[in-house]
């Protein structure tokens, strides 16, 4: 086999549509475009929301409240199976879980979630802990260290 041979999967390709090919074909005349204005043209499009000029639905509703999701703590979660990586005995720690790719993102903290057998003794730390993950690693003769969480920056005034 070599690459010339290589051809994909029966169904995998379509034709394409040929447009402007006369009536008959379905695809004529207007080419699927509708009638004149804008859209017709070639190399048109009209942002998503925009209504013609008239006042914008998101726009026109009113915003009001508050919404305190700005402020909510956001934790990664790590599942206690995964916590397997590390060799028996190992601190278990946030930066060790960065490294070997368990915990990605800027979030507030990680939290250690009960999913999953634990086979090792490990001294753990994280910012929570769930409390089947807290008994589970206990349950293996290892430690559960709950550290503070990031600082949240202040409001600005």
């Amino acid at each position: 086999m070599r690459l010339h041979n290589l051809k994909p999967r029966p169904g995998a390709k379509h034709r394409t549509k040929r447009l402007g090919q006369g009536e008959s074909s379905g695809h004529g005349k207007t080419s699927g475009r509708g009638g004149k204005g804008q859209t017709a043209r070639s190399g048109s499009s009209i942002r998503i929301g925009f209504e013609g000029g008239q006042m914008p639905l998101i726009r026109r509703i009113p915003k009001r409240g508050f919404s305190n999701t700005r402020f909510a703590i956001t934790y990664i979660g790590v599942n206690v199976s995964a916590l397997n990586k590390f060799d028996d005995g190992a601190k278990v720690d946030e930066t060790a879980l960065r490294y070997h790719g368990l915990a990605n993102g800027p979030e507030d903290g990680i939290k250690i979630l009960g999913t999953g057998e634990l086979s090792k003794k490990l001294t753990v730390s994280a910012s929570a802990f769930s409390a089947s993950a807290k008994a589970k690693i206990e349950a293996k003769g290892g430690t559960v260290e709950v550290v503070g969480r990031k600082a949240v920056a202040p409001a600005k005034v």
